[in-house]
């Protein structure tokens, strides 16, 4: 049966490979697959207003608990209303794009249909990276030094959405570090950290009462937080356990006995301390310039319940990302470019992360001497 091939340019490829390239990504995104989805019970809360309404951005609100007196008795309540509050984030979208090239004739050997294909594997595979690495520097609020991040040192966010430092009550370090410059080679990754930090999220608002809690979601009736590190302190954390004579299948075990453990938030996860479920990824961010010489390696690991971050997309789910070919120098070099629009940022009011808490420590290649 004789394959019919679209020529390159036509329109009609658009539709088709813009949706491919759409699906591609959401496979292929790190967040996408674990931790974004529509409503506030997710750790990535995916905003929709604007797929379907005009605009640029998205306002959102969290509502201040109620704090006042009851009143007793035949008390009159009359004039003693408490006012119900709100603060407030916004979340920006604008258009980012990524052209490629096939070169000319001279240089390729190929039918439209596999330039196509290649297109939207490398687009797919570039567009995942990105976004990604758009989220960890928003969740962390720091672009770090990851030498292999795409954006460069002094970036400064996307669509106008701030890069926001943690608040001092969203800030923990490992060990007995208490800041970036009292960090020492002692202060890795460790079970005491999360617990640690699993603690501090439940009990901010008890301990000060301008401070809402960190939620976690909840599956299958059971609360959970996440944790996500860098493989360096992955291996401290492992070494850690073993140290103290405790058992990483142990930690193993426990995510996999929990309930809802077919749940996406556990796919792919090193286990589950207190709750915690972990996880391990390369693009967590790194410093090194942390310690009192101002040279040591660090990364931050990020400890998320729900509504840690949101995430909005100017199109619908099935036109999410857009396709448009072309030839150029008189036909003789196919182009395609590949975008979407988009904005993400992490959620924060009144000057306060909400659903993330940054955990740096000191993390070390272990090959290095």
């Amino acid at each position: 049966m004789t394959q019919t091939i679209i020529p390159f340019g036509d329109p009609k490829a658009q539709k088709k490979w813009s949706s491919n390239l759409a699906v591609d990504v959401l496979h292929k995104a790190y967040f996408s697959r674990k931790f974004v989805g529509v409503g506030d019970n997710n750790i990535i809360e995916q905003k929709t207003e604007l797929e379907s309404d005009k605009g640029d951005r998205v306002s959102f609100d969290l509502s201040v608990q109620l704090r006042g007196r009851p009143v007793q008795g035949d008390n009159r309540a009359k004039g003693t209303e408490e006012n119900l509050r709100f603060f407030t984030d916004e979340v920006i979208i604008d258009q980012t794009r990524h052209p490629v090239s096939a070169g000319g004739k001279m240089t390729r050997k190929r039918t439209a249909h596999d330039m196509r294909k290649i297109a939207r594997n490398r687009l797919g595979d570039y567009w995942a990276k990105y976004l990604d690495e758009l989220m960890f520097i928003y969740l962390s609020g720091a672009r770090g030094m990851n030498q292999d991040y795409i954006e460069p040192e002094d970036f400064e966010g996307h669509a106008s959405n701030p890069i926001q430092a943690p608040d001092a009550d969203h800030q923990l370090y490992g060990g007995t570090a208490s800041s970036k410059q009292t960090i020492t080679t002692n202060d890795k990754m460790s079970r005491e950290i999360i617990e640690v930090a699993s603690t501090n999220a439940r009990m901010m608002r008890a301990q000060n009462p301008d401070t809402a809690n960190m939620v976690p979601v909840v599956i299958d009736g059971e609360e959970h937080y996440v944790m996500v590190m860098t493989p360096f302190q992955e291996h401290d954390l492992r070494n850690a356990v073993s140290a103290n004579g405790g058992s990483w299948f142990e930690i193993q075990k426990a995510a996999a006995a929990a309930e809802g453990a077919k749940n996406k938030i556990f796919k792919g996860g090193l286990g589950m301390i207190n709750n915690v479920v972990l996880h391990s990824h390369e693009s967590v961010i790194r410093f090194d310039d942390y310690g009192a010489g101002g040279d040591l390696p660090a990364a931050r690991a990020l400890f998320m319940g729900r509504q840690a971050g949101v995430i909005a997309y100017g199109t619908p789910k099935g036109s999410r990302f857009s396709w448009k070919e072309e030839l150029e120098d008189y036909d003789n070099e196919p182009t395609v470019v590949g975008g979407t629009i988009v904005g993400m940022k992490k959620a924060r009011f009144n000057g306060k992360d909400f659903g993330v808490s940054a955990v740096d420590t000191y993390a070390k290649d272990p090959k290095a001497a």
